[in-house]
């Protein structure tokens, strides 16, 4: 058949029925879903507070990153204006407004400073590592990682701080060296006597701490960390900090305390000065030694910690903690150095704004005789309790001081100086000086004077009778024995024969300075004097009868200069009595001392000569006296005036003077004394009684018998 007349099938793929197929396995997930939005909640309420919670941050967000970059852009302008004003870190190191004085014994020394001392410059890397690491240990233990600020310290401060129940900027302050070093800088401000009261005002204005304070300090740290480095930074800091005791720089303290360069310093002894750095006052060694020393145990603990030291090396500085050196446990030349101080001109010493060195007369091994003295006889002869004072000078025949004890308490400073600032009645060691004006007058060691009742009538005071301490009277004796007995009525029998206007002169050529008293009671020692001038006033009897005016200054020079700019401003002046009164006065005192009322200050084994002193209700006690080498003084009583226990010149204080001079001439040769010494005394031979002449008599042979006897 054929398929003509058939209608042709459409040219169309056929429709194919799809086979079912397995689904193919979900592939696991390798990238992380993305978190499904959280479904809005239905609450109105719910979605108005996130709304507002929204907008707020945005808008914080909006004005806080545009706040941020303001402030960040104020900061560093103010970083960079404060930047220009830095000066080279060189010209920072020393900022003392005052000078300091170095003061040097008579063998050139260094016994005693006073001022602000300034060592010299230390730098990082040439001080002590041990100094170095104790401080970065002990202020900034991330110094050489923050950029002058640490924010890590700062909160922790605060931290601490609120934790205390203090505010947030007081107490612990986070600051780094850096900002410390900003603070002692006083952000570049420098001291000016026309706008500040004083320095301390000054310096108190720099360390006052307030908001706008601590962000000037950070902003000065910041710049100082562009301009300088950090080793830069730590040496300005080691050189300006102030480490107690006058001592400003890391050179200066060590000086001070060890009598070493900061180079030199080992562990104990550079975690003590770091110690210092938190309260340079009451931590400094001088101060309170075991204070110091604990402090600084605690500084070698942080070292060991933060790997500075070993456990071995920590061990060491622990067991062997620092010790000061001889001078400063001599607390800097305590009397001794305050008088030289005093007695100099005002603007090398007290006020001076340069370095000065002033070489002294002072002998240490003398001073040390004298302190020892003083307590050896306070600690075995004086009861416990006792708030009796004593004080001491030793001195050469030319007025040199060689050696000074102003009160108990021999290691001070800035204490009453009883040598030279009390003035208290002499008593009898004033009696010297009536003798030796009689003496050159032409009176004799064996001049005879009676004592006995004697009375003078004083115009406005009425009558006056001195009496002797004893109560008593001797009747015929000579000079010698009155002064040796210390008898009250030929001294002054002796001062009304010769004036007593030439008694005070002669007192006043020999160095008494003070007002004599007028009346007849000078001889009896009514007037007031110190013990450095009675001292310097019996030099004056050693050396041959000149004056003498006491000395401690030998030569006062600039640090750096050779030439001195002053010399000694003492020594021996004007003669006031002969050279043979002098010799026959230095006689009739070695007799107090051999075999009168100073017999307790005799020497074993040399000459010795001296004068005992006590004054009315024993309120002052004296001993003074010599030997051919040396003078020596003493003073003791109450600084109220109370009257002394049993004390007479010739009891605590003759044996203070026997126990100075027993060590100040530990050593020296004996030398005899330039006195006089008269021949030995011969019993006279009897002379027959004379007759008086026969009343009525021949009146030529009454005359014969007179002159010739009968």
């Amino acid at each position: 058949m054929s398929n003509s007349g058939r209608r042709k099938p459409p040219l169309v793929a056929p429709k194919r029925t799809r086979k079912a197929t397995k689904p193919k396995p979900a592939r696991r997930a390798t990238a992380k879903r993305k978190p499904q939005r959280r479904a809005r909640s239905r609450n109105p309420l719910v979605r108005l507070v996130r709304a507002i919670l929204g907008f707020v941050w945005r808008v914080l967000w909006a004005i806080g990153w545009r706040v941020t970059a303001v402030v960040v852009i104020i900061v560093g302008l103010a970083v960079a204006y404060t930047y220009t004003t830095l000066p080279e870190y060189r010209d920072l190191m020393d900022g003392r407004a005052r000078g300091s004085v170095t003061l040097l014994d008579r063998e050139g020394q260094v016994f005693a400073w006073r001022g602000d001392q300034f060592g010299g410059v230390v730098t990082a890397e040439t001080v002590s590592p041990h100094l170095k690491n104790a401080v970065i240990a002990t202020e900034d233990r991330r110094f050489y990682m923050h950029p002058g600020v640490d924010p890590i310290g700062i909160s922790s401060a605060i931290r601490i701080n609120l934790r205390e129940g203090r505010g947030p900027l007081s107490g612990n302050g986070g600051s780094t060296i850096t900002q410390q070093t900003a603070k002692l800088l006083c952000f570049g401000v420098e001291y000016d006597e026309s706008q500040w009261e004083s320095e301390a005002e000054y310096v108190a204005d720099c360390r006052r701490t307030s908001l706008w304070r601590k962000i000037k300090e950070a902003v000065y740290a910041m710049a100082m960390e562009v301009k300088y480095t950090k080793n830069e930074i730590l040496t300005v800091y080691l050189n300006r900090a102030y480490l107690g005791a006058g001592a400003y720089g890391a050179e200066a303290a060590a000086q001070r305390y060890f009598g070493k360069s900061a180079a030199q310093l080992n562990a104990a002894e550079g975690a003590m000065i770091a110690g210092l750095l938190t309260a340079p006052s009451t931590l400094a060694p001088t101060a309170n030694l075991e204070r110091s020393q604990n402090r600084a145990s605690v500084v070698v603990g942080l070292m060991r910690r933060q790997g500075y030291l070993s456990d071995h090396d920590a061990a060491v500085a622990l067991a062997s903690p620092a010790e000061l050196s001889e001078a400063a446990q001599r607390q800097a030349g305590g009397y001794f150095a305050d008088w030289v101080m005093a007695s100099g001109p005002e603007f090398f010493t007290r006020d001076t704004t340069e370095d000065v060195i002033i070489r002294t007369t002072l002998d240490q091994r003398l001073q040390r005789a004298a302190e020892e003295a003083l307590d050896f006889v306070f600690d075995e002869k004086v009861r416990d309790g006792s708030k009796a004072q004593a004080a001491i000078v030793v001195m050469s025949a030319d007025g040199a001081v060689r050696a000074m004890v102003g009160g108990r308490k021999s290691r001070v400073i800035g204490a009453f100086n009883r040598a030279t600032q009390a003035k208290r009645q002499t008593g009898s060691a004033f009696k010297p000086f009536v003798y030796g004006t009689a003496l050159e007058m032409g009176y004799s060691q064996d001049s005879v004077v009676v004592d006995e009742p004697y009375c003078l009538n004083i115009p406005g005071s009425g009558r006056w009778c001195p009496e002797n301490y004893t109560r008593d009277y001797k009747g015929r004796v000579t000079l010698t024995q009155a002064l040796a007995q210390s008898i009250n009525v030929p001294a002054v029998k002796v001062s009304e024969s010769v004036g007593r206007d030439l008694v005070r002169k002669v007192a006043s050529d020999f160095g008494i300075e003070s007002d004599l008293a007028a009346g007849p009671a000078l001889a009896l020692g009514a007037s007031e004097s110190t013990l450095l001038e009675m001292t310097g006033a019996y030099a004056g009897i050693l050396n041959g009868g000149s004056s003498v005016a006491p000395f401690g200054l030998t030569e006062l020079k600039l640090l750096g200069e050779n030439e001195p700019l002053m010399g000694a401003g003492g020594g021996i002046g004007e003669r006031v009595i002969q050279e043979s009164a002098a010799r026959e006065l230095i006689y009739m005192m070695s007799r107090v001392v051999e075999g009168g009322t100073g017999g307790r200050a005799k020497l074993p084994d040399r000459e010795a000569a001296g004068k005992t002193g006590t004054t009315q209700a024993a309120r002052d006690a004296w001993f003074l006296g010599f030997t051919a080498d040396y003078v020596a003084g003493v003073w003791m009583g109450y600084d109220d005036n109370t009257p002394l226990t049993g004390v007479t010149g010739g009891g605590l204080p003759a044996e203070i003077w026997h126990e100075t001079m027993l060590r100040v001439h530990k050593g020296v040769p004996p030398k005899p004394l330039p006195m006089l010494r008269p021949a030995p005394r011969r019993e006279p031979a009897p002379t027959p009684q004379r007759r008086a002449p026969v009343a009525g008599g021949n009146p030529i042979e009454n005359v014969l018998r007179s002159i010739f006897g009968n």
